[in-house]
């Protein structure tokens, strides 16, 4: 069940970055060429920074289950 509730996050999460890193990227457009170039490749890299903690979770291993003993 983690894989599926972490895609819809992925996906959730991604989805909001984008429109966030394109509103800030377009409000630099016309900046200084020094911004744009610290911003954009940072942009592109920062966002998955985030999702370490995530894809750690979804790759986790379950307990074993206990069986008792009859």
């Amino acid at each position: 069940m983690r894989k599926p509730i972490g895609a819809i996050i992925l996906l959730v999460w991604l989805i909001a970055y984008i429109a966030v890193a394109a509103v800030v990227g377009d409000r630099i457009a016309y900046e200084h060429w020094a911004w744009k170039l610290i911003y954009f490749p940072l942009a592109g890299l920062a966002w998955v920074l985030p999702l370490k903690p995530l894809l750690k979770w979804m790759h986790a291993k379950d307990a074993p289950l206990e069986k008792p003993d009859v």
